[in-house]
C-alpha cells in the first residue's frame, strides 16, 4: 500500500518537474517570464534585459555568439533558441541536452512560439490568454485609416545618406502595416533586411514614416532624427507625420509585441485626428 502511495504522489512531480531552461534570445526570455516560467531559467544573453531579474541570471554570450562552454556550465536541461542557432542546436543534442529552436518572424509563427513555449513549462493557458491579446490588439488596428503609405525605419539616423535599415516583406512589421488596412511604403522581394538610401525613399514616397529608434546615450535628440526626413521630397514630411517609438520592445517579437500594436494604434489614430489628405 506504501508503494502504491509513493508512486501516485512522486508521478504528478515527475510530470510536472521544472526544466533547467537557457533563453538564447531576449524575445525567448521574455515569452518565458510573461508565461511565469522565469523561475525554471537559469541563463539568457546579455541582451535580456526585461523583466528587471533577466539582468541577474548568468549571461552565456550574444545573440550570434553564444558560449558552448557557458552553457555547459550552467547545466541545463533545456536550450531555447532561434534558427540562426541551429549548428549550436546540433553540438547540444549529442551531448544529451535538448534544444528548442522557434521561428520569431512573421505573427503566426510568434504566436505559434508563446503556445509551444506555454506547452513546454505547463502553461498552455497563460500561453492562450497572451496570444488572445495580440488578436485582439491587432484587429483594434482596422478601421482607423487605409490605403495609405508606412515606412518603417530602424536604428537612429541623424543622415540620411546611406545604410537606411527598413522593414520589408519579410517581418511580422509588413503583417502588422496590412491588418491595418495600410501599406509598406517598401515592396521587396528580399529575403534579408532590406536596405535604402536617400534615393530609394523618396521612391517610397511614404504617407507616415515611423522610427523604431530606442533611447541611448548618444547625445541625439528627437529632433535632430526627424528633421532630415522633413526635408525630404515626401508625403510624410509635408504633412509632417513622421514618428518616433522608443521602446526598446518595439524591436522584440514577444508578449509584448501587444504593447508595439496599442502604440502604433495610437499614431494611427494621430494620423486620422489631423485630417490628413491626399
Amino acid at each position: 500500500m506504501k508503494k502504491i502511495f509513493l508512486i501516485l504522489f512522486i508521478t504528478p512531480l515527475l510530470l510536472h518537474a521544472k526544466e533547467r531552461i537557457i533563453a538564447l534570445s531576449p524575445a525567448i526570455n521574455e515569452i518565458l517570464f510573461a508565461l511565469g516560467a522565469g523561475e525554471e531559467l537559469v541563463g539568457n544573453t546579455q541582451y535580456a534585459l526585461y523583466p528587471k531579474a533577466s539582468e541577474k541570471l548568468p549571461k552565456v554570450g550574444g545573440y550570434f555568439s553564444p558560449s558552448l562552454e557557458k552553457i555547459l556550465a550552467l547545466k541545463p536541461t533545456l536550450v531555447i533558441m532561434q534558427e540562426n542557432n541551429h549548428k549550436l542546436s546540433l553540438k547540444l543534442q549529442r551531448l544529451g541536452i535538448k534544444s528548442k529552436i522557434i521561428k520569431i518572424d512573421k505573427l503566426g509563427n510568434i504566436k505559434k512560439a508563446i503556445n509551444e513555449i506555454g506547452m513546454i513549462v505547463n502553461q498552455e493557458e497563460k500561453a492562450k490568454e497572451i496570444v488572445a491579446k495580440i488578436d485582439e490588439n491587432l484587429k483594434s488596428l482596422q478601421n482607423i485609416i487605409s490605403n495609405k503609405k508606412i515606412l518603417i525605419v530602424f536604428g537612429r539616423n541623424p543622415k540620411l545618406d546611406k545604410n537606411i535599415f527598413v522593414a520589408g516583406q519579410n517581418l511580422y512589421y509588413d503583417e502588422i502595416i496590412n491588418e491595418s488596412n495600410n501599406t509598406n511604403a517598401l515592396h521587396s522581394n528580399r529575403k534579408g533586411q532590406p536596405i535604402l538610401n536617400m534615393e530609394n525613399i523618396i521612391a517610397c514616397n511614404p504617407d507616415i514614416v515611423l522610427l523604431l529608434a530606442r533611447c541611448q546615450a548618444d547625445g541625439i535628440n528627437n529632433e535632430a532624427l526627424i528633421k532630415p526626413w522633413l526635408d525630404l521630397p515626401i508625403s510624410a514630411a509635408k504633412s509632417k507625420t513622421i514618428y518616433i517609438n522608443p521602446n526598446i520592445y518595439a524591436g522584440i517579437p514577444s508578449d509584448r509585441i501587444s504593447l508595439f500594436l496599442e502604440d502604433f494604434k495610437a499614431m494611427l489614430e494621430d494620423y486620422r485626428d489631423k485630417n490628413v489628405t491626399d
